[in-house]
């Protein structure tokens, strides 16, 4: 089946090759048609997966012609099968996006490096062997260079795409070496053969230190944090939503999987270094954020400031603390995405993303600003919402741990309601703003119905977040 599910997506891309760009209507309509019935496919594994065994499941192996005595083996466990689900969720949204009639970029080939960056993403979540994780976790910056680089909204997109495509490319050649010296030293790159091996003390603090440069980078954390809110600026909304929404989730998953899965002693040793540079960056970001006038911008260091929270809760060394975490991954992933298509409705009406240009919506756009303040209220963690769960659970956790650490992530939450609740106040309520736009239109259908998934998904998983926890918890002991 994980087999079957990385390829599906290239199926589409194989049809969608030898259709003439001009038939418009078959590329819109074959691609959301297909990238539906990957995420049916992908929630059909929900059934198959056992939550109470704790392990990998739905094996599948395959000859690795590489390296010899090996092979390419394939397996999920909770985490990876809903960072599945979200990549298969987020990617029909991105697809929908190309509908709209603003929209003038070569659909055919947005598409296409659509379904073979949701292609890379199922092989990056199902790799159990760690030099195919390096190969895909490289080959997502293919596709994710060309849409942020030729469909970006404005004139510094190929600044932004060089930012992104090096700065994750030249962290990732630690990660490589790492690779390297744990396949000499033990004659095997299978991620479940590594865990039963002892390592040198002193090989695993410096292999884990080139795995935590390659996985900061992606998440990011401060300070390596400076390709985000560029890439999150110059790319079009369906960038930035699969940005935030998965892209970032690699760095959280690999910290899970690797540094914590293959290397826990290393993982507590630099644990007071990881809750420095977290807390730092929360509320560095924090700060950061209350100073930005682009919407896209406010939003982009808000992520920076989220994915502190994360890690805080995976190094946290503790069950309450690493689901906390996973939770507000996911949650995130709907969340921040969500705030990343209100900005694009607003982007495709007005051509711009200064804050100061907007004032007073609720009066000529209600509907939207149902949906923009739900969503607002998502991202500080209101009770009810899905990120109120993980974010507790991550302070409950981290108070184990560190005290003094869960004050300083406190102090960064408070930070971030303060600046989400001075955005929304800012663009929803007091007087239209006449002399800077013209004309005001509420959602139509399309956005609606593009919306309305994730705020059902923010109330479902805030109030009921056992859909989740049943088949994180199994996967969770295994760390």
């Amino acid at each position: 089946m994980l087999l079957l599910l990385i390829l599906l997506p290239l199926f589409a891309v194989l049809v969608l090759f030898f259709i003439e760009k001009t038939n418009l209507w078959f590329h819109r309509n074959f691609a959301l048609f297909w990238s539906l019935l990957v995420f049916n496919f992908s929630i059909l594994l929900l059934f198959v997966f056992d939550p109470t065994f704790s392990g990998f499941q739905l094996f599948c192996i395959i000859d690795w012609l590489v390296l010899a005595n090996s092979s390419i083996v394939l397996g999920v466990d909770g985490v990876a099968l809903f960072m599945i689900i979200l990549t298969s969720f987020l990617v029909p949204v991105c697809i929908l996006l190309s509908w709209s009639p603003t929209v003038k970029t070569n659909i055919k080939d947005y598409n296409i490096a659509f379904f073979v960056l949701e292609s890379i993403l199922f092989g990056v979540f199902c790799s159990l062997d760690l030099l195919l994780f390096y190969l895909l976790f490289e080959a997502v910056l293919i596709p994710m260079f060309f849409i942020v680089g030729v469909y970006g909204s404005r004139d510094r997109k190929i600044r932004a795409s060089y930012l992104l495509f090096l700065y994750t490319l030249i962290s990732s050649v630690f990660m490589l070496i790492a690779i390297l010296a744990l396949y000499f030293w033990s004659g095997t790159t299978d991620y479940q053969k590594l865990q039963t091996i002892h390592f040198d003390h002193l090989m695993v603090k410096f292999v884990w230190i080139a795995f935590f440069l390659s996985f900061a980078v992606k998440m990011p954390l401060v300070p390596f944090h400076v390709w985000l809110p560029e890439a999150h600026s110059e790319a079009p909304t369906s960038g930035s939503v699969i940005l935030a929404g998965i892209l970032l989730k690699l760095g959280g998953f690999g910290f899970i999987r690797y540094s914590v899965g293959l290397f826990p002693e290393a993982s507590a040793f630099f644990a007071p270094l990881i809750f420095s540079i977290s807390i730092f960056g929360v509320v560095y970001a924090s700060l950061t954020t209350i100073q930005q006038i682009d919407l896209k911008k406010i939003i982009a260091y808000s992520s920076v400031a989220h994915m502190g929270l994360v890690t805080i809760g995976i190094f946290s060394n503790n069950f309450q603390a690493m689901l906390g975490g996973i939770l507000l991954m996911i949650s995130h992933g709907i969340v921040s995405g969500a705030l990343f298509l209100c900005i694009g409705v607003l982007y495709e009406r007005h051509q711009t993303r200064i804050v100061k240009y907007y004032s007073g919506l609720i009066h000529s756009m209600p509907l939207f600003t149902v949906c923009f303040v739900v969503f607002t209220l998502g991202n500080i963690g209101l009770p009810a919402t899905s990120s109120f769960v993980g974010e507790i659970l991550i302070l409950v956790g981290c108070f184990e741990a560190n005290s003094w650490a869960t004050l300083f992530a406190g102090l960064g939450m408070v930070l971030g309601i303060g600046y989400s609740l001075w955005l929304c106040n800012r663009i929803v309520f007091g007087n239209s703003k006449q002399f800077s736009i013209l004309e005001f239109r509420d959602l139509n259908r399309r956005e609606f119905y593009t919306l309305f998934p994730f705020l059902f998904l923010t109330f479902l998983f805030g109030l009921y977040p056992d859909i989740l926890v049943n088949f994180l918890r199994s996967s969770i002991i295994v760390l």
